[in-house]
């Protein structure tokens, strides 16, 4: 009796430290290496990222839509590749995972600053926007100029360009603008808060704000925060031939008939 139940309790003991190992194995993180041209057509899908938002990329009744979806889907289609694309609404995120390799690209109209320009690579621009205030029709309250934000606390999505252009305008109204930044939101989600009062002020792209008009009609989007800018796709900086390929396409994609329907159809809606 005494041996079976050493037995028993040494096979408990055996058991659990084969448990003990495989639940306390750390897992390998998965590596990721950016990737060029030739490394894409060869494993025969290109990786994109890209925002959940009715401009860019979106689902409906199952089907996916989205300007920048819808364009590069085209691209894919002419080199004979699928199209993998990642929504991610961290603009953090979506550098970084180029950057790494997660991605191979991009796929969202990104104001080219400056900054940006020393992480990525940016194709030819394909569409011009600015940065604009959010803010809800409220006569008492409304600012009519970047100078009214003087002493203002406004939302942004942590680590956008709008980062960029409120830190200048701050050194050009000669005052402070106090800056909050939100993570793992989007432009719906600010103009969302905005529009029910939990915030006062938000900052986002002019062309994603407006796409949003009709759900948000208490919201005014007519003062500008910036100048226009060019939105553009990045591509990691060591895939130059890449970035060729996809330059020299869309400048012969944008002459044609589907590309202008598309654009119609995303950036001249009556809103």
């Amino acid at each position: 009796m005494a041996k079976k139940i050493l037995k028993y309790i040494i096979s408990i003991i055996v058991v659990s430290t084969v448990i003990i190992l495989l639940f306390s194995r750390k897992n390998p993180e998965e590596k990721f290496y950016p990737r060029d041209y030739q490394g894409i057509i060869e494993s025969g899908v290109i990786k994109a990222v890209t925002e959940y938002n009715a401009l860019s990329y979106y689902i409906f009744k199952g089907e996916t839509y989205g300007f920048d979806y819808e364009v590069l889907s085209a691209f894919a289609k002419e080199k004979g590749i699928k199209l993998e694309m990642t929504p991610e609404m961290s603009f953090e995120k979506r550098i970084k995972g180029v950057i790494e390799g997660r991605y191979d690209m991009i796929a969202l109209g990104t104001a080219t600053t400056s900054q940006l320009k020393d992480s990525i690579l940016f194709t030819k621009p394909f569409a011009i926007g600015k940065q604009i205030l959010i803010q809800r029709n409220d006569e008492d309250n409304r600012i009519d100029s970047p100078l009214g934000l003087a002493g203002k606390t406004i939302h942004i999505i942590k680590d956008s360009p709008a980062l960029m252009r409120i830190n200048n305008l701050m050194d050009e109204i000669g005052d402070s603008i106090y800056i909050e930044e939100i993570t793992d939101y989007g432009p719906e989600q600010l103009l969302a808060m905005v529009s029910a009062g939990d915030i006062d002020y938000a900052v986002c792209d002019e062309r994603t704000a407006k796409m949003y008009m009709r759900r948000f009609k208490n919201l005014d989007l007519n003062t500008n925060i910036s100048f226009n800018q060019f939105y553009s796709w990045g591509v990691n900086r060591n895939a130059p031939i890449l970035l060729d390929s996809i330059n020299s396409w869309l400048e012969r994609y944008i002459n044609t008939k589907e590309y202008k329907d598309l654009y119609n159809e995303y950036f001249k809606r009556n809103y």
